[in-house]
């Protein structure tokens, strides 16, 4: 059968992993019987190495202008993404391979250049959390959501930060080759059996850091210690010793939150927490964060991390 061809861009400070996660999923996928295989190519404007950003060097494969047609277009993320999307060369060659692809997508900050060459318009889109509110700002036609390890609109497909390409490859291969292939292509690179796209990118507990205003930090700690207690704003305020009203303008300019989302956010912080390291019941789970019920745990759980607690869990490696 005609070979799958996979065209992978590379430019100037572009991110070793991004590049090896999607070329070592896919050779691994060849190797256990890919059928059609994947014919991979790193390819770079004029057919330049890759100076990585670790110091290391690729030889790219193609010349991006010669490549004639592409199934799937992967464009890298890394250090060197702005300039990568103020190349026009750069730009124009994946928007021309982007016109015949079945499928185009991006790795971590390549986001950019898929923006740049204005097909993300319109569309959802996800790269590395740190550098969403930048995306977003220099392209506003762009839906950009940070959260999420990878995003499909469409033909289109970006992924959150560097590992985030793996999960996002191995959807690539079970749409081609179904999910047996794909499970031991996981397998063979001992990693999770395939992330949802939509959990969560950053550690949750990482997510925030603590609030500068001693406070504010006070109410925090409280929360996080006494999930299952009075948390109202009311209550809260009390413990501050300040207003319901100052309380919800302190947190307001400490957190850039209300109490009660801050609340609500912790407390689901705690439950995935809890998910994913010990083997309470959903509903052990709910009343230690609390939560009246594990349903209502399920329902807060799937609207901010969009799986539920139970498929979150499994898919976790305890810690």
């Amino acid at each position: 059968m005609v070979p799958h061809r996979v065209v992978v861009v590379g430019y100037d400070n572009a991110e070793l992993v991004d590049i090896a996660c999607v070329t070592t999923a896919l050779g691994l996928a060849n190797r256990l019987g890919a059928d059609p295989m994947y014919q991979v190519v790193l390819a770079t404007v004029g057919g330049t190495a890759v100076r990585c950003e670790t110091g290391l060097t690729l030889q790219a494969q193609a010349r991006l202008e010669t490549i004639r047609r592409a199934d799937t277009v992967i464009v890298s993320g890394g250090a060197g993404h702005q300039a990568a999307a103020r190349s026009a060369e750069l730009v124009r060659h994946v928007r021309r391979l982007a016109g015949g692809a079945q499928r185009v997508a991006s790795v971590c900050t390549g986001a950019t250049v898929l923006a740049a060459a204005r097909l993300l318009d319109g569309k959802r889109a996800t790269t590395h959390w740190l550098y969403a509110a930048e995306l977003e700002r220099s392209y506003p036609e762009v839906l950009v959501d940070p959260s999420p390890i990878f995003v499909r609109d469409g033909t289109v497909a970006t992924s959150g930060g560097v590992t985030a390409s793996l999960d996002l490859t191995l959807a690539f291969i079970e749409e081609n080759h179904g999910a047996e292939l794909a499970r031991w292509v996981a397998m063979g690179m001992v990693t999770y059996l395939q992330r949802p796209g939509n959990q969560a990118q950053m550690s949750m507990f990482t997510a925030a850091p603590r609030p500068d205003h001693a406070g504010v930090r006070l109410v925090t700690d409280y929360v996080v210690a006494h999930p299952d207690a009075d948390l109202s704003v009311a209550a809260l305020a009390a413990r501050a010793g300040v207003s319901a009203r100052q309380l919800t303008r302190l947190f307001r300019e400490h957190t850039g939150e209300s109490p009660a989302t801050a609340v609500r956010r912790m407390r689901l912080e705690i439950a995935a927490r809890l998910a994913a390291t010990t083997d309470l019941q959903l509903s052990q789970i709910a009343r230690r964060c609390g939560f009246s019920s594990a349903e209502t745990l399920r329902q807060a759980f799937a609207a901010r991390f969009g799986v539920s607690p139970r498929t979150f869990r499994h898919t976790q490696v305890r810690t």
